[in-house]
């Protein structure tokens, strides 16, 4: 090396003053010919308007949202101070059974999911043709929200908690499923490889080699799906599908503000408190260190 010269070259053999990749990209956008910055301009613009379009066609601006400013505030003025305390106990009544929807829900929908995901797993079901098939039944099970779910099963077995728990069952049955069914694909084969190698049958295979190693994510996964189930049920009510959504919604209806403060208390309540539960569940079944 000549003397006075310095050495750039670092420990790993990197040339600290070399451009950068992500400095080669920023020169390459800034020297981008002045067609291409025209069309990326131009492409901007034209997306901008018609965000602009769309947000004034749907009225989130515009003179509608403005006029309606002031009656919100005046709902949120009167639900700053809860009333209707003698109502507590049918409001927890209420309460306790959007809970009891959403629990048995996540129960129904997670012992079917458990069966479905094994012929939805590439790993467990090796017949290409029927697991597609199967991966698509759960995709079906899921694509329509369960509000649209509750609005069948109220139509077809009326008003009532019932149609709530079907809905939040087929919606889970679908995600649960597909959650199950990657949880699986992941798992190692070594295990299995190493039961069928001692003799041990395919479903030996996945009960001991595949199970033990999905089982965590698959109660986490239940456990989170209970409590957001906890939220969507209160939503079902709202459509006759009883809880304590059905006595919001007529609430609202009559403009009792009060009443309605009070009973959205006791729904942040619970989902804090079923939050908890979920966590300390998932802590003593799972493990602190996969929580």
């Amino acid at each position: 090396m000549p003397e006075g010269a310095v050495n750039r070259v670092d420990l790993h053999g990197h040339d600290p003053l070399a451009p950068t990749e992500r400095g080669e990209r920023l020169l390459a956008a800034v020297t981008r010919p002045r067609s291409q910055r025209i069309r990326s301009v131009a492409a901007w613009a034209i997306a901008g308007i018609v965000l602009a379009y769309a947000a004034w066609l749907s009225e989130i601006i515009g003179p509608k949202l403005i006029m309606g400013l002031p009656k919100l505030g005046d709902a949120l003025l009167l639900m700053l101070v809860p009333s209707g305390f003698e109502h507590l106990p049918e409001f927890v009544f209420a309460l306790l059974e959007t809970i009891a929807m959403a629990f048995l829900g996540t129960l129904i929908g997670a012992t079917l999911a458990l069966p479905l995901a094994f012929f939805c797993a590439r790993t467990t079901f090796p017949i290409r043709i029927l697991q597609f098939g199967f991966r698509r039944f759960s995709d079906s099970l899921r694509c329509l929200d369960h509000l649209v779910w509750a609005l069948v099963f109220v139509r077809a077995i009326g008003l009532g908690p019932l149609a709530g728990i079907m809905a939040i069952a087929i919606v889970d049955l679908g995600t649960l499923a597909k959650l199950y069914s990657e949880a699986i694909d992941n798992a190692s084969k070594n295990p299995t490889e190493g039961v069928r190698a001692s003799g041990g049958t395919w479903l030996d295979g996945i009960a001991l080699g595949i199970v033990p190693q999905v089982l965590p994510n698959m109660l986490s996964a239940t456990l989170y799906m209970w409590e957001s189930n906890t939220r969507s049920a209160t939503i079902l009510g709202i459509v006759g599908a009883g809880g304590i959504g059905y006595q919001l919604a007529d609430r609202l209806r009559v403009y009792e503000f009060g009443q309605a403060s009070l009973m959205i208390i006791l729904i942040i309540i619970a989902v804090a408190g079923i939050d908890a539960l979920s966590g300390f569940l998932r802590r003593q079944l799972i493990g602190h260190e996969r929580s």
